[in-house]
């Protein structure tokens, strides 16, 4: 799923229904339900900030194709400015892949903790834990890539993270644990074979005696 499509479609339907019916929704408060005014009035300015973070949004990623140097910049300040929403997740997330093409593993490392941060979607929260385990590998952070990916994740995510689980093994020398982590994330895989972790999984069998 394209979660930045799904996300503007979302806020264009808001902006429909809102150009449709915010009238009618104004006349029915002032004729009979002055009760719920309040409420009306905080349903309105929270969807007009929505909307106004996702227009900001939508801005700053498109510097991503024009100014690098502009959307490092202005990402951050995006983040800083709307912390604790899924939308400085999103932007993090954008800003640690940037890193990652300039191997600026540090910065992709802090972008991704920003993303873990900054979102109570768990599925969101999971994508950035399984980035900042690879990264953590790349740096020879094993045992920090291990703790990254303790914890619960969705099912959805399950086979990926045992293969970096047995990723980290392998890199620790522990041929054993490294290949039950390999049979873990084919068991898990819901995409059909996957190549390259059977050949991990094929290699490690070919090395381990496995007891009689």
């Amino acid at each position: 799923m394209d979660i930045h499509q799904t996300e503007e479609q979302q806020v264009e339907q808001l902006k429909r229904i809102w150009n449709e019916y915010g009238n009618a929704i104004i006349a029915g408060l002032v004729l009979g339900f002055s009760g719920f005014i309040g409420y009306g009035y905080y349903k309105d300015n929270k969807l007009s900030q929505e909307i106004e973070v996702s227009e900001n949004y939508q801005q700053v990623i498109t510097l991503l194709e024009q100014d690098d140097e502009a959307f490092q910049t202005r990402g951050q300040d995006f983040i800083k400015n709307n912390s604790g929403t899924s939308y400085a997740s999103l932007t993090a997330l954008a800003l640690a892949k940037d890193s990652a093409e300039h191997k600026d593993w540090a910065q992709v490392e802090t972008y991704l903790n920003q993303a873990i941060e900054n979102t109570t979607n768990k599925a969101m929260q999971a994508l950035a834990k399984l980035r900042l385990a690879r990264v953590q590998l790349e740096t020879k952070q094993i045992e920090l890539a291990l703790k990254t990916l303790n914890g619960e994740f969705p099912e959805a995510f399950n086979a990926e993270r045992e293969e970096i689980k047995g990723d980290a093994y392998v890199l620790n020398g522990d041929k054993a644990k490294a290949r039950t982590a390999y049979q873990a994330a084919l068991d898990a895989s819901s995409a059909g074979t996957n190549p390259v972790l059977q050949m991990k999984f094929d290699n490690l069998a070919e090395q381990i005696v496995l007891p009689k």
